[in-house]
């Protein structure tokens, strides 16, 4: 509809006037509203972001920690594994004291025929012969014990003259050997080192090595002139 020609009537200018600032009133206010949204959107986006990130890094950490949680239950259940082993070798120790049934012994001489005045020499083996590891006290050691051929006189003894030493637990898996040496220095000798020590003469004679009550095979030799 075409508005007439000339100057409009003041009260309806001032209408349209007031309707135009009211429509752009509306304008600004709807896009303030937009702008409002967008930046709202925007701070939404953000703390999606920082949310997303937050996961990631959470599930970064809970990577991260698994092996150790792993490493902890398997060494909980590596501890709880060994309890019973430990309990079982607390109720059932890994080396009994060695009876005189679970030790051998066997004594040997470095040669068959010595001089007289030299130092016979002697060796002996501790034998585990049981099933299982045990335990004795080897502080004094065994001792070398020569006699008269024919095993009615004992001329000479180890531990006659040397005071024993200090304790000296051994445990022995089953099987296991210890080795000893000593020397005779051919002259008698009695228990405490009492009386004179008399020189050995030149004729047949045999040593047997013995542990407690064990005491080895006899083994024989010579003192010649």
């Amino acid at each position: 509809m075409l508005e007439p020609n000339g100057p409009l009537p003041p009260e309806i200018y001032w209408r349209r006037r007031a309707l135009a600032i009211g429509v752009i009133v509306v304008a600004l206010a709807i896009v303030i509203w937009l702008v409002t949204m967008v930046a709202r959107s925007g701070d939404s986006s953000g703390k999606t972001d920082a949310a997303t990130t937050t996961t990631s890094e959470s599930s970064s950490s809970s990577s991260s920690a698994e092996p150790t949680s792993t490493t902890a239950s398997s060494s909980s259940a590596t501890t709880t594994t060994s309890e019973p082993a430990t309990s079982s070798a607390a109720a059932q120790p890994a080396a009994q004291p060695c009876g005189d049934q679970s030790l051998a012994l066997k004594v040997t001489v470095g040669q068959p025929t010595y001089r007289v005045g030299d130092q016979p020499a002697f060796g002996t083996v501790i034998t585990n012969i049981s099933s299982a590891p045990c335990s004795r006290d080897l502080g004094p050691g065994p001792q070398f014990l020569v006699y008269t051929l024919d095993g009615q006189r004992r001329l000479w003894a180890s531990n006659d003259c040397n005071p024993d030493g200090p304790p000296d637990l051994k445990t022995l898996k089953a099987g296991e050997q210890l080795s000893y040496k000593g020397a005779w220095f051919g002259t008698t000798s009695q228990p405490n080192c009492a009386g004179d020590r008399l020189q050995v003469p030149a004729g047949a004679y045999m040593v047997v090595a013995q542990l407690g009550a064990i005491r080895s095979a006899a083994e024989p030799f010579n003192l010649a002139e």
